[in-house]
């Protein structure tokens, strides 16, 4: 039997929430199909949709993503620079929405005071390695997703060859002069790149496009600008830190299926502790 034989024989019906039924594979019968035919996962789960069957795991996106949407995430590969705070959800999130393949890198440890915001920190991960308890944690969520690990900060050198093959790259850094070789590295790859930052009550986010004016809009010339910023003095609160990594998710999915209208040359600044937001043009 064939892939496709496998998959319809699988399928079974399920009512989603707005009472549509969906044929639907389940993850025991994903899992026996691949294993059967020696297949990755993700290559089943992606036949599977060329044949209208929803990976019921996904099944919650398909109002928002539709088939050819879904279909995209898991044949698209993101970097993701920073495994913390933001990092740490935002490789969350993405391998939840059902992203195929994910780069991550970050020369960090947890240490006792991330506990208070980053998702892959327990108290029994503390000294841990950030990019190697995150591939645990990521296939844990979802066996699908392929993660592949640099575990070092990354130098101007690194960048072209993590930047290879890549949709979109994700700015999850702590710091001026990374965030300005990141962005260097993507305008001469001709990569999206996703911008996020917080501090205390406050963060913004934006997507920077190989020709976008980028981050002199709002940070100046990188040569005058300070290695850190305010959150040194106020700190990164948890609720925050969420907010703004679920944005960049949220920007990083319309880049990969063309969906919606990124944050191009617009900043959007939150401020949690007063209610507002703002949306800040950068031309």
């Amino acid at each position: 039997m064939n892939l496709r034989d496998h998959i319809l024989k699988c399928a079974k019906p399920c009512v989603a929430p707005n009472r549509k039924t969906f044929s639907t594979l389940s993850l025991p019968d994903r899992d026996a199909i691949a294993s059967t035919l020696g297949l990755q996962k993700r290559e089943v789960e992606a036949a599977a949709l060329d044949l209208e069957v929803w990976p019921q795991r996904y099944l919650r996106n398909a109002g928002s993503l539709g088939i050819a949407g879904q279909k995209k995430l898991l044949e698209s590969r993101a970097l993701l620079i920073g495994v913390g705070g933001l990092g740490g959800t935002i490789a969350q999130l993405l391998a939840r929405m059902g992203l195929g393949r994910l780069v991550i890198a970050d020369g960090d440890i947890f240490s006792e005071d991330n506990l208070n915001r980053q998702a892959f920190c327990f108290e029994g991960t503390v000294g841990g390695s950030k990019v190697q308890v995150a591939r645990s944690e990521i296939l844990k969520i979802n066996s699908s997703t392929e993660v592949k690990v640099f575990e070092g900060f990354v130098a101007e050198k690194e960048l072209s060859s993590l930047l290879q093959g890549i949709a979109v790259a994700i700015d999850a850094l702590d710091n001026m002069p990374s965030r300005f070789r990141l962005e260097k590295a993507c305008r001469e790859a001709r990569i999206p790149l996703v911008h996020g930052a917080v501090a205390g009550f406050t963060g913004q986010v934006t997507t920077i496009f190989p020709d976008d004016i980028g981050f002199r809009a709002f940070y100046g010339d990188p040569k005058t600008a300070p290695e850190k910023g305010i959150e040194l003095e106020l700190g990164n609160l948890a609720g925050i830190v969420s907010a703004i990594a679920s944005l960049q998710v949220q920007e990083a999915i319309k880049i990969i299926t063309g969906l919606g209208r990124p944050l191009r040359n617009r900043l959007l600044f939150l401020d949690s502790l007063n209610g507002s937001a703002e949306t800040i043009s950068l031309k």
